[in-house]
């Protein structure tokens, strides 16, 4: 059984909202601020910075107890940084995953970096307005501080729609970037983008002594003096798990049987069913092939149990799979059939509902300093 979403969690979902009352001086948890810096730093959990404290002093400093909010579903970039970005549940802004069909067509969308090959049009396929357009609604200007070669990206241009693009190398360089447009612009919105950590995680995973470099240079950027007037918040779209190579569950053509196609990630597979399929029949034996291993539910179960948010749209739900596949533990299911079997290679990976991938930190510094 697929667990239900809490209703009163706090959830990054309402991140974006606190720093617009934070700047009109009605928020009821932060102080006015003159201009709003929002640092994302991609991978980051709260429990594995906690549980490296030391190597992220700058981060962990002022950092309480309550200082966490809880990502998205599935807890992947995908679907969370456009639910920071848009305020929206992935039911509403429609990116349910890593990877899902488009029905309509019968193809496979990459939604981090497959809009153009997959031909989607990022405007019409991400239509929940970005924080950004919400702030130029209101006189606001706003900035998107990030790494040059994402600046076109189909992806970009779904979640920064409305704000003027600024590129920098290195995260120092993308943090200082952030705060000296918001120094120079009051009353602006920033956002900066800060992915090594996660990139890090990936390749080596969050034990490596290459994802804590990775943590310890954001930490320094981080470590910067805030302009005086300037509130910043920062938090991250999802932590991760470590996959050892024992945990890899790997389906092989026997067990996909009136599978059409397989979407999403490993921690958290979309399984779009074939259209003359025993739909009952395919639940059953996946739920026993994974049995242990991973928890499968329907598209129906995951709507009704507020997984995907309290509304979904017409145009997510047909992004979601016929069913969910889960992984518990430290697992991954992985489809050994595809021709593509690179995702095998990733140690650090998330898209599913443990603490360690949801739980993320919000943390206070600037004028937002308690």
């Amino acid at each position: 059984m697929l667990p239900s979403e809490s209703p009163t969690a706090r959830s990054v979902v309402g991140v974006a909202e606190d720093l617009f009352a934070a700047l009109r001086g009605e928020s009821a948890t932060l102080p006015r601020a003159e201009s709003v810096v929002l640092v994302l730093i991609d991978g980051l959990g709260a429990i594995s910075l906690r549980a490296h404290a030391g190597h992220a002093r700058a981060l962990t400093a002022g950092m309480a107890k309550k200082d966490v909010a809880t990502s998205v579903f599935p807890s992947t970039t995908a679907a969370a940084l456009t639910s920071i970005l848009t305020g929206a549940w992935p039911g509403e802004h429609g990116l349910v995953g890593y990877s899902v069909l488009d029905r309509s067509r019968g193809v496979m969308v990459n939604q981090l970096s497959g809009w153009e090959s997959a031909g989607v049009d990022p405007a019409s396929w991400q239509v929940a307005p970005t924080v950004f357009e919400k702030a130029a609604a209101q006189g606001r200007q706003a900035f998107a501080v990030g790494v040059a070669a994402y600046a076109g990206s189909g992806f970009s241009r779904a979640t920064l729609r409305g704000a003027e693009f600024v590129s920098a190398a290195s995260p120092g360089d993308r943090v200082a970037a952030a705060y000296d447009l918001a120094e120079r612009h009051p009353g602006s919105l920033v956002y900066c983008y800060l992915p090594e950590v996660d990139k890090a995680g990936h390749r080596h995973g969050i034990a490596s002594r290459q994802w804590v470099s990775a943590l310890e240079d954001v930490d320094a950027a981080l470590a910067r003096r805030v302009p005086p007037g300037v509130g910043v918040i920062v938090t991250s779209d999802h932590g991760m798990v470590d996959v050892p190579a024992h945990k890899q569950f790997v389906l092989e053509a026997e067990h996909l049987a009136g599978v059409g196609h397989i979407g999403g990630e490993p921690r958290m597979l979309h399984v779009y069913l074939d259209p003359d399929a025993d739909a009952d029949g395919v639940l059953a034996r996946w739920r026993g092939d994974l049995a242990g291993a991973a928890d499968v539910g329907t598209r129906a179960e995951a709507i009704a149990s507020g997984l995907f948010g309290a509304h979904v749209t017409d145009a997510a739900a047909s992004r979601i799979g016929d069913l969910l596949v889960v992984s518990r533990g430290n697992g991954a299911v992985y489809d050994g059939t595809a021709p593509d079997q690179r995702s095998r290679g990733m140690v650090g990976q998330h898209g599913g509902i443990t603490p360690e991938e949801r739980q993320v930190p919000v943390l206070r510094f600037g004028a937002f300093a308690r």
